[in-house]
């Protein structure tokens, strides 16, 4: 990473940092490795993020594909988490064909085996070379719609029926409480 992109941008303790390097919103080195036994088992170390609109009806494609590729709806970004930066692309190809509609989760993750395979023997592996769609560089972030005020109105004519309520209540306590005085 040093050696393709540079200093990081960012470091703490453990942890580098990478902005806007190459296709990459973010790159992220850690420390911290989470195992992972897809396609074998390796170690996910080095996370990528790109600019990317999973519609939300499509979020389980990505999860159903591979547990270390994470969409965030609401920043319109798609992050790979995998061993090398040859996995990440591979991964959000995958991912972009998915939501595209032009392959299935079976097919994209035999694909991604059989590229993993080709790419480490030093063979060609067109998905994990380079990102094969166009990355967006902004408009992708859906931050979804308020719903606040509807509920606001509900929620303050409960409130008036609450003391209308309670009123009333108190009026005929009050009456039962003189009639049974009465008696």
């Amino acid at each position: 990473m040093l050696d393709k992109y540079g200093p990081p941008n960012d470091a703490t303790s453990s942890r580098l940092f990478w902005y806007g390097n190459g296709p990459w919103k973010r790159t992220e080195l850690s420390r911290d490795v989470v195992a992972h036994n897809w396609p074998a088992p390796h170690s996910d170390f080095l996370t990528q993020v790109i600019d990317y609109r999973v519609p939300a009806e499509m979020f389980h494609l990505a999860a159903m594909f591979d547990g270390s590729i994470v969409a965030d709806r609401t920043r319109g970004e798609v992050a790979a988490r995998c061993d090398s930066e040859a996995a990440n692309v591979l991964g959000l190809n995958m991912v972009h064909e998915l939501v595209t509609g032009k392959r299935t989760v079976g097919e994209a993750r035999e694909i991604s085996t059989q590229n993993t395979v080709a790419y480490n023997l030093g063979r060609s592996a067109p998905y994990a070379e380079r990102l094969l769609f166009d990355v967006p560089r902004e408009g992708t972030a859906d931050v979804d719609s308020s719903m606040i005020g509807g509920a606001i109105l509900q929620q303050m004519a409960g409130k008036v029926r609450d003391v209308v309520t309670r009123r009333e209540e108190e009026a005929t306590d009050r009456r039962t409480g003189s009639d049974a005085a009465d008696g």
